[in-house]
């Protein structure tokens, strides 16, 4: 057995958001290693994350949905429930960020990089949190973004989209704790996923590395361990936070 491999979800059911790739891939797999049956949501195919999820021989369902659409989340959450009965954990992961200048931002560019980013989250919520509640457990861990505090441009949508995260995540703290359901936020550094490569953006993250403590380009599992921490028995004391896990590439 991999030596970071456990028991610590076993029996749990664990909802990922963005799960197609990246670092929604990466959380898939590893909860799948740590004992979860995992429910892919993603707007794109995701065979791959299949691939690693059924690896471990722990349960798999693919959703292809849009998380930003009402509709598509609520559908979402009936196919889950039909499938496995219960939702114990929700990683809102999903997210996008195009590149503008200021000069270039339109307003329907803005709306869908908030809905995608922040709406979505919500949705998730508002679908699957009557299953928590059931059970009187939940872990849900909303992902924002270490690019809050950064300087850098170009990502004036995304950042208030992730700045609305970590309010959003402290306000529904303050409304679930009471139901057993723990909210946190967890915020990682410029990473090394098909995205950003994608969005050529591999100078950005050799330029990130001045800014960091650890000095290595982050990858999808460097944000795995928090998560895996947030949606565990061992965080049961923590609620409302953010933390980033961003190689110390600034305080929150």
């Amino acid at each position: 057995m991999n030596p970071r491999e456990g028991d610590t979800h076993d029996g749990r059911v664990a909802v990922v958001t963005g799960a197609a790739r990246g670092i929604g891939r990466a959380i898939c797999q590893r909860l799948a290693e740590h004992g979860a049956t995992v429910a892919g949501v993603d707007i794109n195919e995701m065979s791959d994350t299949e691939g690693l999820v059924r690896s471990t021989e722990n349960g798999w369902l693919a959703v292809r949905a849009d998380v930003a659409s009402e509709e598509d989340a609520q559908r979402a959450a009936a196919e889950i429930e039909a499938a496995f009965g219960r939702c114990d954990i929700l990683v809102n992961n999903a997210g996008i960020y195009p590149y503008r200048d200021w000069d270039e931002m339109d307003f329907a560019t803005w709306r869908r990089v908030i809905s995608v980013n922040l709406d979505s989250q919500f949705l998730m919520c508002q679908a699957l949190v009557p299953l928590m509640k059931r059970n009187a457990w939940g872990r849900i861990v909303n992902i924002t973004s270490g690019s809050l505090l950064s300087p850098g441009g170009r990502l004036t949508a995304y950042k208030a989209a992730k700045a609305g995260v970590i309010g959003f995540t402290r306000g529904l703290a303050a409304d679930l704790g009471g139901y057993g359901i723990t909210v946190n936020a967890v915020g990682p550094a410029l990473t090394r996923t098909p995205g950003v490569i994608e969005a050529g953006n591999v100078g950005s993250l050799e330029n990130s590395l001045q800014r960091l403590i650890i000095k290595r380009i982050p990858e999808p599992d460097d944000v795995v361990g928090t998560v895996l921490f947030l949606t565990s028995e061992d965080s049961a004391f923590v609620t409302g936070q953010t933390i980033m896990a961003n190689g110390g590439g600034g305080f929150l």
